[in-house]
């Protein structure tokens, strides 16, 4: 099993209500799982969001807190309900009503990594799915939510930016002739999960970065974005996914000659939101 359930790494001194966090970058993958898969060492990180914890690495020295997921994705996913159970996967689990991401085997405990590469040749009982979610899912989500419940206490509102990374083919269907390709994807739930003032301000940040960043598509927040988000009382939640070719090799699962260039003005952007967490007029959304 994985050592911890999350990492937290705290600033020197909390002085901004931002929070970066960062779910799928876990790359601890135990023996005992990897002699089950029917994946080989490198295919089954595939779907983990390699190197975005470092690539935010700078968030506690602009005085906010980053919290890092310790188990990999494919282990169990952070960014899911923990009622989103797989019957295709797991034993003695009742078919739910149609779930896109539960039909697609990406599950609270996935049955695919990317690409629809089944993990298992066969099920897992639910007594060790549930021991996952006791022993992962549940103590990264109190982490998270005591982060949250600080940063209101202690300045009226929070601002969670959810850490991803994307494929570089995920904006193929979306990318249009003349147009810089995006390279960031802001979900906020079209609005539900932070206000658009919160929004526009980060977008500006990556923009006066250099990045050409679209909202909403293809991703538009999952379930972090949709539990936390609460823009009527000041909680936002941003998702962030980065396009991979950015600042890695897909194949390899290596840092590119770009990773260093890109961790600096991602630095950059980390210090914009950090300052939007300590200022005073971040406007309420309406009812």
């Amino acid at each position: 099993m994985p050592k911890v359930a999350y990492h937290l790494i705290h600033p020197h001194k909390r002085t901004t209500s931002a929070i970066f966090a960062s779910p799928h970058s876990g790359r601890e993958y135990p023996w005992t799982f990897l002699r089950r898969t029917v994946l080989d060492e490198h295919s089954i990180r595939s779907s983990e969001d390699a190197f975005v914890d470092k690539l935010f690495a700078s968030a506690p020295k602009h005085g906010a807190p980053l919290l890092l997921a310790g188990a990999p994705r494919a282990f169990v996913d952070m960014n899911r309900s923990a009622e989103e159970l797989d019957p295709a996967l797991i034993e003695n689990v009742r078919a739910p009503a149609h779930n896109p991401r539960i039909a697609s085997g990406l599950g609270v405990v996935p049955r695919v990594v990317a690409g629809g590469r089944a993990i298992y040749s066969g099920k897992i009982s639910r007594d060790e799915a549930q021991r996952r979610i006791e022993t992962y899912w549940r103590p990264y989500h109190g982490a998270l939510r005591r982060l949250l419940d600080e940063s209101l206490a202690m300045y009226g509102e929070a601002i969670l930016i959810d850490c991803h990374s994307m494929p570089h083919e995920a904006m193929d269907g979306i990318t249009r002739a003349g147009v810089p390709r995006p390279e960031v994807v802001l979900g906020d739930r079209f609005g539900a999960s932070a206000s658009a003032e919160v929004v526009d301000r980060i977008e500006a940040a990556f923009a006066s970065a250099g990045l050409n960043v679209v909202r909403n598509a293809p991703f538009a927040g999952a379930f972090t974005t949709q539990h936390y988000g609460r823009p009527t009382r000041r909680q936002h939640v941003v998702q962030i996914e980065i396009d991979r070719a950015l600042y890695m090799n897909e194949q390899m699962i290596r840092p590119n000659g770009n990773f260093t260039e890109l961790q600096r003005i991602l630095a950059q952007v980390v210090a914009e939101v950090a300052d939007l967490g300590r200022a005073k007029d971040v406007p309420l959304a309406a009812e």
